[in-house]
């Protein structure tokens, strides 16, 4: 377009133009009860911080979306286009006019509360934990009943702290009524593995092999798998909550609660959730270290379709990518991502992958313990593993999809194939 062109061409308005970009890409966090601070839903709400929004869009500091676009699709890319970002920079230069009212698209359905339909059902922690102003706080665990007296598929789910601010990050494990993990545990109160007299306890608070509902953090997405596809709770099982909280400066409680959309009728397939992890690394993160870099492996048991991937780190992480490395020692890279603490998305494949027992799948982490790391709270001290957040983590948590009859201790089951399968 030329300058004479462009010249003419009217300056985009809030309800034709902008509207809809934040109703797709920024309203998922920005409206009344979401995580974002501030709405974004009228004109009025907006312009204030048009600006402010400007700068955002054009840094690509928002929409948060971490991924390097040179490495695979995903369903749930929230980021903007160039043409995007273009149009809100035209709209906030002429004075971020509002424009006709009737050219605003319909409203999105939202459900108060929920970025997932209206749940089927809702189980909160029965008890709140109390969190203190300050200081370490210890993993806590809360045991709720489901009392389903049938088998659940659940379609979509989605957790809801009550206290945001101080959730770092949160698992839900399906505990089956024939599991012995964490039997002997308080049901319906909260415990530490240190409240637990038996050693044996103590243990099992820190290692499980249950399959999990969910992995909550700061900006994960909620479950919606496709038809077809769910998560399965055995009748009678228990919802173990893993809170990791962190403290403030400002003294709260919270009890989180998960919602959950049923499926309608069996899936074909069943989601598991699995993890490439290095959780006990015996040599720290050195002082100063601008690149430390950790690499594990794992190949598959089983045949499995690879669905999404939600990496996992600390203060000091940097990046996390997932490949597949083929059997010539080739490197495919499925997700490359720069590493946000405060917000921990998840990534959602576009096409799910078929991948054949024996894949063997890596992943790298690279972390910024020097004073280049704004979030770097000791950078002259090496940073050790373990579960506080100025310790470090690595864990490529990651969804496949199996034959619904699959549970995941069978799936773990490597069958021998002769020479000549493929």
């Amino acid at each position: 377009m030329s300058p004479a062109q462009a010249a003419k061409s009217p300056a985009p308005t809030f309800y034709k133009d902008i509207l809809p970009i934040l109703q797709g890409h920024c309203q998922v966090c920005h409206r009344s009860g979401e995580i974002a601070p501030l709405p974004l839903v009228t004109y009025e709400q907006t312009s204030s911080w048009a600006d402010q929004i400007n700068d955002a869009v054009r840094a690509k500091i928002m929409p948060p979306w971490f991924a390097d676009p040179q490495y695979g699709q995903f369903a749930n890319d929230i980021s903007l286009t160039p043409q995007q970002i273009s149009t809100i920079s035209s709209w906030v230069e002429a004075h971020s006019p509002g424009g006709d009212p009737h050219d605003a698209p319909p409203a999105p359905h939202w459900v108060k509360g929920w970025n997932i339909p209206q749940p089927d059902l809702v189980l909160q922690m029965p008890r709140p934990v109390a969190i203190p102003a300050k200081g370490d706080v210890e993993y806590t665990y809360e045991i709720v009943a489901t009392n389903f007296s049938q088998d659940r598929w659940v379609q979509m789910s989605e957790m809801h702290p009550s206290s945001r601010r101080n959730v770092h990050h949160a698992v839900i494990y399906i505990r089956p009524p024939d599991s012995t993990w964490l039997r002997g545990a308080p049901l319906g109160t909260p415990f530490t593995a240190s409240d637990l007299k038996d050693p044996r306890l103590r243990h099992q608070a820190h290692e499980t092999d249950t399959d999990m509902l969910l992995v909550y953090a700061p900006g994960s997405s909620p479950d919606q798998w496709p038809d077809g596809m769910a998560k399965f709770i055995p009748a009678h099982s228990d919802l173990v909550f893993q809170m990791h909280y962190t403290t403030n400066g400002h003294g709260a409680s919270d009890r989180t609660s998960i919602g959950m959309v049923f499926a309608r009728q069996p899936p074909e397939q069943r989601v598991l959730t699995l993890q490439l992890a290095n959780d006990h690394d015996t040599i720290p993160i050195p002082p100063g270290a601008e690149n430390y870099r950790v690499e594990v492996h794992g190949t598959l048991p089983n045949d499995a379709t690879l669905l999404s991937f939600f990496p996992h780190m600390h203060l000091r992480g940097k990046r996390f990518e997932y490949n597949i490395v083929h059997p010539d020692k080739s490197i495919e890279t499925l997700l490359k991502v720069n590493c946000d603490f405060y917000w921990q998305l998840s990534y959602k494949l576009a096409s799910p992958r078929a991948l054949k027992a024996g894949t063997d799948l890596q992943a790298i982490a690279w972390y910024d313990n020097s004073r280049h790391n704004q979030h770097n709270p000791d950078p002259d001290s090496p940073v050790t593993w373990g579960d506080q957040t100025y310790n470090e983590m690595m864990v490529g948590f990651f969804d496949v999809a199996v034959p619904a009859s699959v549970d995941k201790q069978q799936f773990f089951i490597r069958h021998r194939r002769s020479p000549d399968s493929k």
